[in-house]
């Protein structure tokens, strides 16, 4: 058995995980989904790690084969875990990939994600200020309706926070890059990956931002594939 930790990214609850968590267990795994003190101006990227060992350590204490993946933002705190606990593996799911004393605030810039956002929004037409349209267009109406109602308020602390590690953890690294994500568009991806996870070959699956509201299944059976 496999123990999945979510690690969840900016603003987000564990709300978002329930599908895939869903998933993962019907399919003899454990999944847990790491509450994160994202609303905290206390709380730094360490808390942050400390959190996702908190709950994979909930219950059954280290579990024997640990696969921690990161959404997102996800992308800073996940590595540092490897820190804390043995990691079989890494999974980024459309994430960030830091680069060492690089604050998520200063990412953007840095992997010239606001000319690639550009792009894309002219490509789509679309209105910047059409979240839904950024974030959940594959994903049903009620169920985005019902993930902007999860919406935290993001703590700029962490956010702006230098990234504390000198380099990426010597433990193995997937990408999984969303085909349909308007805000990291495959393109952007692969530039980003060339530059900062050398060998690292990105892996195409189906959905928007966030595949585990548009397609939990096929991201299970991602995560699941060795």
């Amino acid at each position: 058995m496999t123990t999945f930790a979510l690690v969840p990214g900016a603003g987000t609850d564990t709300w978002y995980w329930g599908p895939l968590m869903w998933e993962l267990t019907g399919r003899g795994h454990r999944a847990v989904a790491v509450e994160l003190p994202c609303d905290d101006d206390g709380a730094h990227l360490e808390d942050y790690a400390d959190a996702v060992v908190d709950a994979v350590k909930s219950g059954d204490g280290d579990p024997d084969d640990l696969v921690v993946v990161g959404h997102s933002f996800g992308g800073f705190t996940a590595p540092l875990v490897c820190d804390r606990l043995a990691v079989r593996e890494l999974v980024l799911v459309t994430a960030m990939v830091p680069a060492p004393g690089e604050s998520a605030a200063q990412w953007w810039a840095a992997t010239g994600h606001p000319e690639a956002l550009a792009a894309q929004d002219a490509k789509d037409g679309r209105d910047p200020d059409d979240v839904v349209a950024l974030f959940f267009h594959d994903v049903p109406e009620q169920t985005a309706n019902e993930a902007l109602r999860h919406e935290r308020e993001q703590s700029a602390t962490a956010f702006e926070q230098p990234w504390p590690r000198d380099g990426w953890p010597d433990v193995r690294t997937r990408y999984l890059m969303c085909r349909d994500d308007k805000l990291f568009p495959s393109a952007f991806v692969r530039t980003m990956l060339a530059r900062r996870l050398r060998g690292t070959v990105p892996e195409a699956i189906p959905g928007s931002h966030h595949p585990m509201l548009a397609h939990p299944a096929r991201l299970a059976g991602a995560l699941l594939a060795r």
